[in-house]
């Protein structure tokens, strides 16, 4: 027996109606990407990424989560922490693949599967198999066990019914109550010896990209439950619901409540953040003419309008340039107090100008967000 789906009521489905609202809008944003497409992109995926290790302790900066998603290296030390995010990232990059494949099927051996490339950095902890016995979840500050997960015996029993509910889920319930009744369900059976947080919120962004949902690419709320109020939140009515140990019996109904809370936010902040990357991106390619610059630059200057450090690596990348032009582009884009070139050599990147900064201050949009359930 799993955890069922609570009856939802008429607030909880006014709340959905408004999610898919705001996912159509974003969706259709993005129906014909821009140019600025690409960075909301990388941002979107590894801030989800860093929050979903960063709620497991594998804290990493947002440039290196950015190195993460790009397959380049870090900015700092290959620590414990870059390669849980960089094994994750693989994980979430081949959900994300699997949203159009017509072949594609929910597994126990997918599961293990997903649970490996999260894992495998730490061959010790069994990645891809189930645990063997006993497990508990320990309160880092009080060291208290606040709950304790059903006999290993149950395990695979557990899951074969779990994926049978994500291969036939019932059609009158709406894909993100899927989503989140399934992280519920891997949370609790807890059928790993580590990583189960991960592997439960990388499942549901699985449930939401397979179900067709829209701007799946954006569907994540992994990136709202790492920021700290949230996470202390988050661990709260994952206990409220568990009560201690394996009881399925329980009413899930605050945890729903939660994750629609999570995916309303999350939702709000996307369509902020692609309303001002657009401002941005216009006035800066309207600066880049000014200059007589290329037009290409302008990846460059919107990664530093927005925080992130810009290499010559990165931007040859993505502007699709030899080494020599990104370099001469980049050296243009200094002299002309665009950007601040920091380091030296091999270790030297860029910053924005102040003028590049006050550009992008002066677009912030009103961040103030009423919670749908008060």
């Amino acid at each position: 027996m799993l955890f069922k789906t609570p009856v939802l009521g008429n607030k909880e489905l006014e709340v959905i109606k408004e999610i898919d609202a705001l996912k159509s809008k974003l969706g259709y944003m993005l129906h014909a990407p821009s140019r600025w497409y690409g960075l909301l992109s990388r941002i979107t995926l590894s801030r989800a990424i860093k929050g979903s290790n960063t709620i497991e302790g594998y804290n990493i900066t947002k440039d290196d989560a950015a190195a993460v998603v790009e397959g380049e290296e870090p900015f700092n030390e290959k620590a414990e922490a870059w390669m849980a995010n960089e094994c994750y990232r693989r994980a979430m990059t081949y959900v994300l693949q699997a949203a159009d494949d017509p072949y594609f099927k929910h597994s126990e051996m997918l599961i293990k599967s997903l649970h490996f490339m999260m894992l495998e950095y730490k061959i010790d902890k069994s990645p891809g198999q189930w645990r063997p016995g006993y497990i508990n979840v320990v309160n880092d500050q009080t060291k208290e066990i606040v709950y304790v997960g059903p006999d290993a015996e149950l395990v695979p029993a557990l899951i074969s019914e779990f994926v049978d509910s994500l291969a036939n889920p019932a059609r009158e319930v709406p894909s993100i109550i899927h989503a989140a009744m399934a992280h519920l369900n891997i949370t609790m059976i807890h059928p790993f010896r580590d990583g189960n947080g991960r592997m439960a919120r990388c499942i549901q962004t699985l449930v939401l990209v397979r179900d067709g949902t829209k701007a799946s690419k954006f569907s994540s709320i992994e990136e709202y439950l790492g920021k700290p109020k949230n996470t202390l939140e988050y661990y709260d009515v994952l206990a409220k619901v568990g009560m201690g140990k394996w009881s399925p019996e329980n009413d899930a109904l605050p945890w729903i409540q939660f994750c629609l809370t999570a995916h309303y936010i999350q939702a709000l902040t996307t369509l902020r953040r692609t309303n001002e990357m657009q401002k941005v991106w216009e006035i800066l390619e309207l600066e880049v003419k000014k200059r007589g610059l290329p037009e290409r630059t302008v990846l460059a200057l919107s990664d530093a309008a927005f925080g992130y450090r810009v290499r010559n690596v990165r931007y040859r990348k993505n502007a699709d340039v030899e080494d020599q032009t990104a370099s001469r582009d980049l050296k243009r884009l200094v002299d002309a107090n665009l950007l601040i070139p920091q380091g030296n050599a091999r270790a030297r990147y860029y910053v924005a100008s102040d003028f590049v900064k006050q550009i992008r201050d002066q677009n912030r949009e009103n961040r103030e967000i009423t919670r749908p359930f008060g």
